[in-house]
């Protein structure tokens, strides 16, 4: 199913739709914080990227939640967005020798993938209650909640340390 899909003719097949979206983002996310972890070179950076890790397991388990809320199968969709996005991070990450530049691209791309997980559930969210269903919007609230602190996190260690080092 294309996202304008045919198959999409309501709001509710849009807000699953894009709940299948965000739950194959969340699964292909787990999968690659263990070698943002691994490259990662600041204390400080790494155990955010572990702190964060244990939170998507989270995210995994909250959309599966609101899926069974629904009452639809969970399931997944490709997500080309996401695939980019962390395949942009994988080919940046690799090309960089310089530890301090280095932690400093792990945070942009950190970012990025934070930044489409906001609007992914803050989309979800406004869908939901407009489709009356607040108890899937609270749970998707708190998946929300996470990932604009995890965003904040990472500017605070860029803007703090990463990278004035990273210019050095």
């Amino acid at each position: 199913m294309g996202f304008f899909s045919k198959d999409i003719k309501t709001l509710d097949d849009l807000f699953i739709h894009t709940l299948r979206d965000i739950y194959y983002a969340e699964k292909q996310i787990e999968k690659s914080l263990p070698k943002m972890i691994d490259k990662a070179t600041d204390p400080q950076l790494k155990a955010g990227f572990e702190k964060h890790l244990a939170q998507t397991k989270g995210h995994i388990e909250r959309v599966e939640q609101v899926f069974e809320l629904h009452g639809v199968k969970a399931k997944t969709v490709n997500c080309p967005a996401i695939d980019g996005i962390l395949a942009e991070a994988d080919e940046v990450s690799g090309d960089v020798d310089d530890k301090e530049v280095l932690d400093a691209a792990l945070i942009a791309s950190a970012q990025a993938v934070e930044h489409y997980e906001i609007t992914r559930y803050g989309t979800l969210i406004a869908w939901a209650r407009q489709l009356g269903r607040s108890d899937c919007a609270n749970v998707l609230a708190k998946n929300l909640k996470e990932e604009e602190a995890t965003d904040r996190k990472l500017t605070e260690i860029a803007e703090s340390k990463v990278n004035m080092l990273a210019a050095e």
